[in-house]
């Protein structure tokens, strides 16, 4: 038997479903500013996310410097550049792309890997579970801002180290995520990869594997 205080009703499981379908990586935003509150809301909730050894491992630096902001997206430029490079015979398709809304988002957020504070609990065998903390973080604040009508885009393209002296990150600190967040005027109705033909996702059945690595959950 439920215990009612801690249960939710059909309609809060189907929106909580809801949001993770409808999560996009965004990367057209608007320039209206996030309202001080939902933004609260939101670094709350990644805040709250698991994390191996309650080692809570993430950090978050809200840049609202405009400068310091245009610095970053000349990062990301550098590291698109040699991106398409390395695409080789993909560059030219590669460019046409929409890879990043570092300029155009009301919010900018970059998320850190903390120093190694020596936890060792649940990291004996596995010490990169620090990082997959901070992927759960980011994760917690990506849902929120989808269920505040907010967009978000993930960009990864830029040189960690560059970004850490830029940003004054301490030694054994290592930034992972540029975060652009912000009001859209409308949700991709699929991944952008996937509407620009880039790539399409598989279906989870191909991904779950019962027992043994390769044997199909799911028969086809």
């Amino acid at each position: 038997m439920s215990d009612t205080t801690t249960s939710f009703t059909d309609d809060e499981s189907k929106a909580v479903y809801r949001v993770i379908a409808e999560r996009r990586d965004m990367r057209h935003f608007l320039p209206d500013p996030v309202d001080p509150a939902v933004l609260e809301r939101i670094l709350r909730a990644a805040h709250q996310a698991p994390s191996v050894g309650l080692m809570q491992p993430w950090r978050l630096i809200r840049v609202t410097d405009r400068d310091l902001r245009e610095q970053i997206a000349s990062l990301v430029a550098v590291e698109r550049d040699a991106t398409a490079t390395a695409l080789g015979d993909r560059a030219a398709e590669f460019l046409r792309l929409k890879v990043e809304g570092v300029r155009d988002c009301a919010e900018l957020l970059v998320a850190v890997l903390a120093p190694d504070d020596g936890t060792v609990f649940g990291r004996r065998t596995l010490p990169d579970m620090d990082l997959a903390s901070v992927a759960c973080a980011i994760q917690n604040l990506w849902l929120a801002a989808r269920a505040e009508e907010l967009g978000l885009g993930w960009v990864s393209m830029f040189d960690p180290s560059a970004l850490a002296k830029l940003l004054a990150v301490p030694e054994g600190a290592k930034p992972i995520a540029v975060l652009c967040l912000g009001h859209v005027t409308a949700f991709y109705p699929e991944p952008m990869l996937t509407q620009e033909n880039w790539r399409r996702g598989r279906p989870w059945q191909a991904l779950v594997f019962r027992d043994v690595w390769g044997n199909p959950e799911i028969d086809p």
